[in-house]
């Protein structure tokens, strides 16, 4: 995709010009008065999972959105409904070698990795929706290279198992990012895929923190079907959307900018009200917010 000069402008527009109306959506961006927009990278960005997680924050104009979509059809779509603050483009983010992306009969489980027919085969509708189509050659980039991109605050990723990838190849731009939004698989869906346990060290190695779960999919063992639905789970985990943030326990080893932003990322994408009040106790404790920032932003509440 080609970035406009209009793109591009809206995309670098700092905080401090803000609307007034879309300052007084936030009882938070005053108290921090940020440097600049909250950024958001979202990989594996295909809408067919329904609204991001940051969609009130984008609506409001408190953060702008560079997304990956690797997949024609959802990038068109995604191109067609965007707004002044997104931007999308075509690459597949990864290790920055070529692979072979599976183009998978259901759309959300097209992946770099091969579907393993034993471990679909053990859960209800999996062997037809992981069913290969066709393979297609695909290079990928590593994020660190990816020069569209700059400091991004947070991360939203759902690649179908090449997550860790992505975060192994991402290190020194993770270094500012202050959240990340990542899919966990409990059982392996593809050969050779990473689960959460993989996932969770690398996070923790680049100082995250687990701080939500915000959905958890459960899934029946196949053949059982329950109440006549064959998508009705009991107890079985099989994914989740998992919530990391920067170590809030070490906030030495933030900036003034990572507090801020993660505060706001705390506040509007997942109201943890008490994630965004210690953002806001450590920025008051560096004269980087007002003493009394932590009590203005619970009295906005009530």
């Amino acid at each position: 995709m080609t970035v406009t000069a209009s793109t591009t402008a809206a995309s670098t527009a700092t905080a401090s010009t803000t609307p007034a109306s879309t300052a007084a959506v936030s009882p938070v961006l005053a108290l921090v008065q940020p440097v600049r927009r909250t950024h958001v990278v979202d990989i594996g960005a295909n809408p067919i999972d329904g609204d991001p997680p940051y969609r009130d924050m984008l609506r409001s104009g408190l953060c702008r959105v560079t997304g990956f979509e690797p997949q024609p059809d959802a990038l068109d779509e995604l191109q067609r409904r965007k707004g002044p603050y997104e931007t999308y483009l075509p690459d597949a983010i990864g290790d920055g070698a070529t692979h072979t992306l599976r183009v998978a009969a259901a759309s959300g489980m097209t992946s770099l990795y091969r579907p393993d027919p034993n471990r679909l085969g053990l859960f209800n509708g999996f062997t037809e929706w992981g069913r290969v189509l066709e393979e297609i050659p695909i290079d990928t980039r590593r994020l660190d290279d990816v020069a569209e991109v700059g400091a991004f605050d947070l991360l939203k990723i759902d690649i179908q198992g090449a997550e860790l990838m992505v975060f192994e190849n991402a290190r020194q731009k993770l270094a500012e990012a202050v959240a990340i939004h990542t899919e966990v698989s409990f059982v392996p869906l593809y050969e050779d895929q990473p689960v959460f346990g993989d996932v969770d060290q690398e996070l923790r190695r680049q100082g995250f923190i687990p701080h939500a779960f915000t959905a958890v999919k459960r899934w029946p063992i196949a053949p059982v079907v329950f109440g006549g639905d064959f998508r009705q789970a009991q107890h079985q985990l099989l994914e989740a959307d998992v919530v990391y943030v920067r170590d809030f326990g070490r906030p030495e080893t933030m900036t003034d900018e990572q507090l801020k932003q993660l505060a706001l990322v705390a506040h509007h994408v997942y109201g943890s009200t008490d994630l965004a009040y210690r953002c806001l106790s450590v920025l008051g404790t560096r004269n980087a917010a007002a003493p009394d920032a932590p009590e203005r932003y619970l009295t906005a509440l009530r």
